[in-house]
């Protein structure tokens, strides 16, 4: 119904949705950051739920016609406290930077110090970056990681953290290929009496898979985004204690936002309950498998991985040895239907529109069924694009597409 009201409506919107649904049937997305979601999630995310306004949290809203909604956000909320055995969560938030800000607006002042992973050695933004809100309204103070093992030192973290004093540490980040060690980080914050916030939103997926440890237990906040490896919408949680519960919620509402998009949070709920059964915790180790041998086989051809390897599904690359920029490399990668993303990498010399790396990731590929087999194949043809940017031959590109494109057929995108 609602495909055909837009063909009769909007032919222009509708030929692009096309479009895009075709590119993405016939290459296949190695952005960490991406992934596909069930019919059953973007059934959710497209209903008539969008027509509803409900500013305020359940049984507290401002306007009425909320039994439905209250009902939806409650379970949403149930669910995700089930499935990372939580006291409380937030399923409120527009999307991971928005929480973030939560945090701060709930526990911190103007000006007060964060400490956070620097951009280039694989934070995020909103963790105190100077070009972002949290790092121009708060005073940073940011952590790296070791040039010879391209891993955190957690002597040296410690060391900033008693020479600064922050009053919040962040963990977590954006391109970090190796397991955070929470019990450490929660050690340095309780020694400087900061509070922990640790950002999972790469790895929620694995954490409620159990694919990678849990911040839970060591974490005075968690924040993650709902896409990426959990496979759910664009979307965004805050999960804490009971303590820190009311803090949290006023900061999103009215702190921050006003009413929440409750077709998203329908379909977070949707995606909650999918990563509470047995097949998504299969998934959930099939990702980190997958992200493994694909390290492992581009390892072999001569690319410089930061840190040697993964411990999740995300594998970040230098290719200053291989004589092209992370730009020109993933230029390439999309002509050749393997979408991926330029990317700093730690101590880069480069500038961050054309870096010196790129980031692969295994999410979206693990979805679509692909296993060891295909992931050799994947290395294969990344190792002969970059290859063949290097040389400027566009021809052996082109070639390498008609290959992606009937492996991507074989491997249907779920729902489509």
């Amino acid at each position: 119904m609602a495909t055909a009201a837009l063909t009769s409506r909007d032919t222009r919107i509708e030929y692009l949705i096309g479009r895009e649904q075709r590119r993405q049937s016939r290459s296949l997305s190695l952005i960490p950051s991406e992934n596909h979601v069930s019919e059953a999630v973007l059934r959710a995310t497209g209903s008539v739920l969008t027509n509803k306004y409900s500013e305020g949290y359940p049984g507290r809203r401002y306007y009425e016609g909320q039994a439905v909604v209250d009902v939806i956000e409650r379970i949403a909320i149930e669910r995700a406290c089930d499935l990372f055995g939580v006291d409380h969560a937030n399923v409120q938030p527009y999307s991971g930077s928005p929480a973030n800000l939560a945090v701060y607006l709930a526990f911190l002042e103007p000006g007060d110090t964060v400490m956070g992973m620097s951009l280039e050695a694989g934070g995020h933004l909103t963790h105190g970056w100077g070009v972002s809100a949290t790092g121009r309204w708060f005073r940073p103070v940011r952590y790296g990681v070791r040039r010879d093992t391209g891993t955190v030192d957690m002597d040296e973290v410690r060391e900033l953290a008693l020479r600064e004093r922050p009053k919040l540490i962040w963990c977590g980040g954006t391109a970090i290929p190796r397991m955070i060690d929470f019990a450490a980080f929660a050690e340095v914050a309780r020694e400087v009496g900061a509070l922990l916030a640790a950002d999972v939103a790469h790895i929620a997926g694995l954490i409620a898979g159990g694919a990678h440890p849990s911040p839970v237990g060591h974490a005075d906040v968690i924040t993650t985004t709902t896409h990426k490896t959990l496979r759910g919408p664009r979307g965004a949680m805050i999960m804490c204690d009971a303590r820190r519960a009311q803090a949290i919620d006023r900061a999103v509402f009215p702190g921050l936002q006003g009413g929440p998009h409750d077709h998203t949070t329908a379909a977070i709920a949707v995606a909650l309950h999918e990563a509470a059964q047995p097949a998504f915790r299969d998934y959930a180790h099939a990702v980190v498998a997958n992200a493994r041998v694909l390290a492992e086989e581009l390892a072999e051809r001569g690319f410089d991985l930061v840190s040697g390897g993964t411990d999740n599904h995300l594998i970040l690359i230098d290719l200053t040895a291989k004589g092209v920029t992370g730009g020109q490399a993933a230029e390439a990668l999309d002509r050749a239907g393997l979408t991926c993303n330029r990317n700093t990498v730690p101590f880069d010399p480069r500038k961050p529109l054309d870096p010196s790396g790129i980031r692969l990731g295994t999410p979206a590929v693990t979805t679509r069924g692909m296993g060891p087999a295909e992931m050799v194949e994947i290395a294969r043809c990344v190792d002969e694009v970059v290859d063949a940017a290097r040389r400027g031959d566009e021809g052996s590109i082109e070639r390498i597409r008609d290959r992606v494109s009937e492996l991507a057929e074989a491997f249907p995108v779920p729902g489509t």
